[in-house]
């Protein structure tokens, strides 16, 4: 039996969180390899430890985290700040991994149950990693809550009291015919029965979200799931694995398994599945589908043409979205940035800016009502949330940079008024060398300019007219950037060549060393009001969206010669930012 070390390794948000680690008892495999568990709702990683032998892979480490709220790490039981929060604590925990253990992301296999499930795809999908393969057992993207409307009727709950918790009605032996598992469950004093709402509420929106797009999902990907399972349903879970991405992808269907699936009585041909599969990602990899053409064909391409395309005229739809259209007439004349996003665009450097201001203003108090209604909306509330992310990580380059005694000249090709760039500077001990502020705008540049003057920055700022995707002016910048920006841009343009040709010219231009901070809009759900509703900054037309996934927006920066080194996403999923470094 091998013995668990037990470790802690500090979050994002400077939580410890505990972890168990159970060395390979052979050093079989150079570099090494490991099995990384995320345990089910309610348990903790201890639930695990079976699988570091029962699996008989001695030439694999094995790690297992207690997510935050759960057995040995802290936090109220079952709680979390936010799922989203959680999905970051998987991505910290493999960063820790890397780092302290010295295994590599490519030499990992992800392994994960029921609610981990759930926390695993959620990351594969709004991160884009590089592990191995993934192994994902009953997945709990949809839990069968037996009361009739409650998920709408927590949801009211929490509008009214707050978060608030509520306990697991699931008796241990409904999870395994194992009757030592169900004493050990029944006697375990780690395990907890309530979850916060929170979390629970949060566990069905991005369950949701991953189902419906799981082919934005690249990595090697076993699904497990049990044939008697009374915790989950299994329609979702084979939604999730009809649309996955992924080259390569099993579906076993386990007849008779109740919920805990890697801890039922007869889950010894269970096990062989896993390590046999597990063996042929090591023995006979995939190379990962190049997405540089995903402009051209695939899922991301066909939507983006559906939206394009005109409804039937008088269809029911078609009554809809011009019914919404003239309520926004309607609001035009009485919200100021309704008024200001059919004047230069809802996608204009102008409506963002004043998306960042975040300040309703209208026409008396029904107009700043309107007006908060509008600001609040999810995809504005996460233009919000990218603007801190992208300020996040420029200090963070900055002082990276600084510490490697390098000069910091900062240029963004596509800056919109720049509120973000010198924003982020509040606070440095040192200010940056030299900032260049491009725009296409003749507006955004008066605008950023003004804004320059205004935060007494004219001494290392300028704000000049530029073409975004003018590969040979980028090429040429001066001073040569060592931090350059592009932040809400690609979004706005399906082209890939278009994108790479932009990629490129900061290429040519970032020295050796330097660092990239890009945007990515890998998920969105209001992409149909959008395109049916709003206009852009281009004469007026629609503004229709192609979604990027994260693997294809990190294969387009990579192929331009950087590469990715951190990121940051929302809570919702609809905006990332990353942070790349320049490689030759």
């Amino acid at each position: 039996m091998r013995q668990a070390q037990s470790l802690h390794f500090s979050t994002h948000d400077g939580v410890e969180l505990h972890y168990r680690h159970w060395p390979a008892t052979r050093n079989e495999h150079q570099p090494r390899r490991a099995v990384v568990m995320f345990h089910r709702g309610h348990e903790h990683g201890g639930r695990l430890a079976h699988l570091a032998d029962e699996l008989n892979m001695p030439g694999y480490d094995f790690f297992a985290w207690d997510a935050r709220g759960h057995g040995e790490s802290p936090g109220a039981r079952g709680d979390s700040p936010s799922f989203g929060t959680s999905v970051r604590d998987v991505q910290t925990f493999i960063e820790h991994l890397q780092a302290r253990h010295g295994i590599a992301e490519a030499d990992m296999v992800v392994l994960a149950q029921s609610v981990g499930a759930v926390l695993i795809a959620t990351w594969a999908h709004d991160y884009a990693p590089k592990v191995r393969c993934l192994v994902l057992a009953s997945p709990a993207f949809k839990v069968k809550l037996y009361v009739p409307f409650a998920r709408p009727g927590l949801k009211l709950l929490k509008a009214l009291r707050g978060n608030f918790f509520v306990n697991s009605y699931v008796k241990p032996r409904l999870l395994t015919h194992d009757p030592e598992r169900v004493m050990s469950y029944q006697a375990d004093p780690l395990i907890s029965r309530p979850i916060s709402v929170t979390v629970l509420l949060g566990l069905y929106d991005a369950a949701d979200r991953v189902v419906a797009d799981a082919q934005a999902i690249q990595v090697p990907t076993q699904l497990l799931v049990s044939g008697a399972d009374f915790v989950v349903e299994r329609g979702p879970q084979q939604r999730f694995f009809d649309r996955l991405g992924s080259a390569r992808k099993e579906l076993h269907v386990l007849p008779g398994f109740f919920h805990d699936t890697l801890g039922e009585r007869d889950r010894g041909h269970a096990l062989a599945r896993i390590t046999r599969f597990v063996e042929h990602c090591f023995d006979a990899p995939l190379p990962a589908p190049s997405l540089l053409d995903a402009d051209k064909a695939g899922a991301s391409c066909a939507e983006a043409e559906t939206l394009a395309a005109p409804l039937p005229r008088n269809s029911l739809r078609d009554l809809y979205w011009r019914a919404t259209r003239a309520s926004l007439q309607l609001g035009k004349g009485l919200s100021a940035g309704v008024k200001l996003g059919f004047d230069t665009g809802f996608d204009s450097g102008s409506t963002l800016d004043y998306v960042y201001r975040n300040t309703p203003t209208g026409k008396g108090r029904l107009g700043e009502r309107i007006d908060r209604n509008y600001l609040d909306a999810i995809g504005w509330r996460g233009i919000r949330q990218r603007k801190l992310n992208v300020e996040e990580l420029l200090r963070q380059a900055i002082a990276s940079l600084r510490e490697q005694q390098h000069p910091v000249h900062i240029v963004d090709i596509a800056a919109g008024h720049g509120r973000y760039i010198l924003e982020a500077l509040q606070g440095l001990e040192q200010l940056p060398d030299s900032i260049l502020l491009r725009d296409y705008s003749e507006l955004n540049v008066q605008q950023g300019q003004a804004l320059i003057s205004a935060k007494g920055l004219g001494d290392i700022a300028r704000f000049v007219q530029g073409d975004a995707f003018d590969r040979q002016s980028l090429a040429s910048l001066d001073p040569r950037p060592t931090l350059a920006v592009v932040s809400g841009l690609y979004e706005l343009f399906a082209s890939n060549s278009l994108v790479g040709n932009s990629l490129a010219g900061l290429a040519d231009a970032v020295e050796d060393g330097g660092y990239l901070v890009y945007t990515g809009q890998p998920w969105h759900p209001q992409l149909e009001m959008i395109a049916r509703a709003l206009t852009s900054h281009r004469g007026g037309e629609a503004w229709v969206m192609r979604r990027r996934s994260q693997a294809e927006m990190d294969q387009l920066v990579e192929a331009a010669g950087f590469r990715k080194i951190a990121q940051r996403i929302d809570e919702w999923g609809i905006f990332s930012v990353s942070l790349a470094q320049r490689v030759r």
